[in-house]
């Protein structure tokens, strides 16, 4: 199954994907530079009227998403967007269902339909804006906040141990997982693209700085000093290598990664790991995702993986057709008052 073509026949821009509302998010969240790429992205996604793209969302900062974007939207409750976005979908086919989502609202109360929408590879896209705080309750820890911060909810440090999201979509069968950053605004784009040409549930982690209670939670992913040292872009078919001079590498040593100095001599670029984003067991997927764990390990961004299977709204629409077609159209009062009844006076 092909990615969708992407192509501009609709002479869209990015103004007109920009609601006539006020963005209220707080001065320096990288929330501003999602939206700001979605709206910059959607002019060159697919050819589809933009009546036909819907923005679903639960609670949280990033909840606010669908106010801002000139499509349908539906700001839903804590938790639930993932369910929202699959009952869409499987109601009207068409159209283009979109996900914005935050740590606490898709990993906390939103958990299990999270794993569930992206067990049944439903045609929807989850934008995960991780922050690693919770934010529209004012600093409390996350599902993702790491082992011992120090919040509003755990004064001597979280005890927790922290969601890794990449691995829980890879774990649940999603067909197309991507990690990016808020400030890496050509990546995100590309991301964006990638994802809405994916068909079945794409899953796009993005880091996301918080600036009031989080604030540089990822400084050295992002900061031009540090990040070329610290971040891995994964390109399909092509070496695991990074650094500003880009003599680093990813090799394993039987199961464990490692990093190899390229410029050392003793290693070549035929010494080190070359991504697929189609592996079908995703073994490296996870390896990958893994690398997070370890802070000496530069953070992958990009597509991590990529497969193709049927989607569980296409197999919806042809179990509804094949039933009409072998006993025809359904009839609910007919349902409704088969077999038993009772009559109450």
């Amino acid at each position: 199954m092909a990615d969708a073509e992407l192509i501009n026949k609709s002479n869209y821009t990015a103004k007109d994907f920009v609601s006539n509302q006020d963005v209220r998010w707080c001065p320096g969240c990288g929330d501003y530079s999602i939206l700001a790429m979605v709206q910059r992205s959607f002019p060159e996604l697919y050819n589809i009227e933009k009546e036909k793209i819907v923005w679903i969302s639960g609670i949280g900062c990033s909840s606010r998403f669908p106010y801002y974007m000139e499509t349908y939207g539906f700001h839903s409750i804590h938790g639930r967007a993932a369910a929202i976005a699959t009952g869409v979908k499987v109601a009207n086919p068409d159209l283009s269902v979109w996900v914005a989502t935050g740590d606490g609202d898709l990993l906390s109360i939103g958990g299990n339909h999270f794993i569930h929408a992206c067990r049944k590879n439903i045609d929807i896209k989850i934008l995960l804006f991780n922050n690693r705080i919770y934010g529209l309750t004012k600093g409390q820890y996350s599902p993702t906040s790491e082992k011992g911060k120090v919040t509003k909810t755990s004064p001597y440090g979280s005890i927790d141990y922290p969601f890794n999201p990449v691995s829980l979509a890879l774990g649940s069968e999603t067909t197309f997982v991507a990690r990016t950053l808020d400030r890496d605004t050509k990546h995100l784009q590309e991301m964006i693209k990638r994802a809405a040409a994916h068909k079945g549930t794409a899953f796009i982690e993005i880091y996301q700085n918080c600036s009031i209670f989080n604030d540089g939670a990822f400084e050295k992913l992002t900061d031009k000093e540090t990040k070329d040292d610290n971040v891995l872009v994964l390109e399909n078919n092509k070496p695991m290598i990074f650094g500003k001079n880009k003599d680093k590498g990813i090799k394993l040593d039987g199961t464990v990664p490692v990093v190899v100095d390229l410029s050392s001599g003793k290693y070549s670029i035929n010494d080190v790991l070359v991504h697929k984003e189609s592996e079908k067991i995703p073994v490296i997927s996870m390896i990958l995702a893994h690398l997070t764990d370890d802070p000496e390990m530069p953070t992958p961004i990009g597509v991590i993986k990529q497969v193709s299977k049927p989607t569980y709204d296409e197999g919806i629409e042809a179990q509804i057709n094949f039933v009409k077609q072998s006993k025809g159209p359904g009839d609910l009062q007919k349902v409704l008052f088969s077999g038993n009844t009772w009559e109450v006076e």
